[in-house]
């Protein structure tokens, strides 16, 4: 349960890492591809590992929060409440109030619990995909300091180094990650990243066609421009429609600009390996983002098709993520 668990913790970080460095370069460079890619591939290892869970039938979600928010209204010092709440926050992707209950578990209970420090900054990372060299770093250094043999610490807090540029501290972390048995597939990536960092093996990235794979005209519905505004970012995805997360590719623009035509190609992809040119058919999602943020946001406009690679598509942002 423990790797199944772990698995999906990596998936989230690799996004987490993924999109603040897209957002930054403009292009994905070959040190930036392997570190992302290393991780990413380890999370698809884990998910095929385990396969797509099936979640229980559950009561009315709104419910068992409201009745969840009452009981710890009338005892705030419910430690367990408060974290099971932050918990259920960061199901819903409700990261802002994810954030309030675990900072009021920290609290309640001391900065010495590891596990809470780590998942309160997990929900910081959740409000600001950047965050990983800011607060919630700190928080994962913190948690790596009182919990050393913690594994969702290890692992962020060596993501955290790896991007200050500090691969000797990120080493050693992944290395006492390594040191806890994770399955062989997951064991094998760890040390190929660890023997980067370490100087001691070089990787490069899978090579890519030259010209675009699809051409995408986006533009914007009445309703949508007047809500979102000129200063909305939007984002044009690319994904696999058998496994939509994580995107294959991404580009983004201003709702100022639209419409417009972007041409997606194997340079935009997020992964090593994982090319635009590779798959048959492509999901292709255009957001208007309200938060600015790159995972969809109650508020945000979007449009969406699933067309063979190869193929122009026309999106109309037009529809409300509830």
């Amino acid at each position: 349960m423990i790797w199944l668990i772990f698995g999906v913790m990596l998936l989230a970080a690799a996004l987490c890492v993924a999109w603040p460095l897209y957002r930054r370069e403009r292009r994905l460079s070959p040190g930036l591809l392997t570190g992302v890619g290393t991780v990413l591939v380890v999370s698809a290892v884990v998910y095929s590992m385990v396969g797509t869970p099936v979640p229980p039938a559950m009561p009315d979600v709104g419910e068992m929060m409201a009745s969840l928010e009452a009981r710890l209204a009338e005892h705030p010092d419910d430690l367990d409440g408060w974290k099971m709440l932050g918990r259920s926050y960061m199901q819903l992707e409700n990261y802002p109030e994810a954030v309030r209950a675990f900072e009021r578990a920290v609290d309640l209970e001391g900065p010495n619990n590891a596990q809470t420090l780590v998942s309160l900054g997990e929900a910081v990372l959740g409000t600001d995909r950047d965050a990983l060299t800011g607060r919630a770093g700190q928080l994962f250094e913190n948690a790596v300091t009182v919990g050393p043999d913690n594994p969702r610490a290890l692992f962020y807090a060596g993501m955290a180094a790896a991007m200050r540029g500090d691969t000797p501290l990120a080493a050693d972390r992944w290395e006492a990650l390594l040191a806890q048995s994770p399955p062989p597939e997951i064991q094998a990536i760890l040390r190929e990243r660890i023997a980067v960092w370490r100087g001691e093996a070089s990787a490069a990235p899978a090579a890519a066609s030259a010209g675009p794979v699809i051409q995408v005209d986006v533009s914007l519905s009445d309703d949508a421009r007047a809500a979102v505004g000129p200063d909305a970012t939007v984002y044009i995805i690319a994904r696999d429609p058998a496994q939509p997360s994580p995107p294959i590719a991404a580009v983004r623009r201003k709702a100022s600009e639209l419409p417009l035509t972007v041409a997606l190609g194997d340079a935009d992809s997020m992964i090593p390996g994982r090319l635009l040119s590779s798959f048959d058919q492509l999901e292709i999602v255009a957001r208007a983002s309200l938060s600015g943020q790159p995972l969809a946001q109650a508020g945000d406009w979007y449009g969406q098709q699933t067309i063979a690679a190869g193929d122009t598509v026309q999106i109309r942002i037009e529809q409300k993520v509830p």
